[in-house]
């Protein structure tokens, strides 16, 4: 597997393998088929069984497939099998609320500090975390090891604070701010648009209406 692309489609199926396997281990069920997996995801069992070959299959013929050994092997293709540290930058509604989802570090994403530049909310504790300057930022992610930032920031501030980020070290950037990031290839950015999102489930309401 060394080397070979895999496409952004297959990547994106991988957390939902993952999340339906996890709901199968916890019920007790050793094995799955692809079939029985295609009833579940919505997905073909030919999809599933290509989706799969691109990492080795996993599977035998007659048996399909074992669940938790699946489980845990798609789990470190995506990488689960280490921590993450993360920051959150903005402690505004959307900041606190990510700071507030406990199953974030069931996942091994373990938020260590959060910032904001509002004097108003220096101090303030959500959960286990103390509202910090962003002066302390740089020294914070050098301390603790932090790979991770989270952007939860207006778009005019996101830019110049993913550059600072770049300059820290941060490996990858978690952006909801509605605005794509320059940043270099080694640093990876994940952008979360909110209103992409319920703008397609828009289209998908009108589109029903009109079949």
């Amino acid at each position: 597997m060394e080397g070979k692309e895999i496409s952004q489609a297959v990547i994106g199926r991988l957390p939902r393998y993952f999340r339906y396997l996890g709901e199968l281990k916890d019920e007790g069920i050793e094995r799955v088929s692809s079939q029985e997996l295609s009833a579940i995801m919505k997905v073909t069992a030919s999809q599933i069984r290509q989706d799969f070959n691109n990492f080795g299959g996993f599977g035998q013929q007659g048996y399909g497939y074992n669940v938790e050994f699946l489980y845990w092997e798609i789990g470190k293709i995506l990488g689960l099998d280490h921590r993450h540290n993360l920051i959150i930058i903005g402690a505004g509604n959307l900041g606190q609320a990510l700071a507030n989802y406990v199953n974030f570090e069931r996942r091994g994403f373990v938020f260590r500090g959060i910032f904001d530049q509002n004097p108003r909310l220096h101090g303030q504790r959500i959960r286990e975390l103390t509202v910090q300057p962003m002066e302390r930022m740089e020294q914070f992610v050098r301390e603790n090891d932090i790979d991770i930032a989270v952007l939860t920031v207006p778009k005019t501030e996101a830019e110049p604070l993913a550059q600072r980020l770049v300059g820290y070290g941060i490996r990858g950037i978690w952006n909801f701010a509605h605005v794509d990031l320059n940043v270099p290839e080694r640093v990876q950015v994940e952008n979360v648009h909110l209103s992409d999102s319920l703008m397609k489930l828009s289209y998908n309401i009108n589109r029903y209406q009109q079949l």
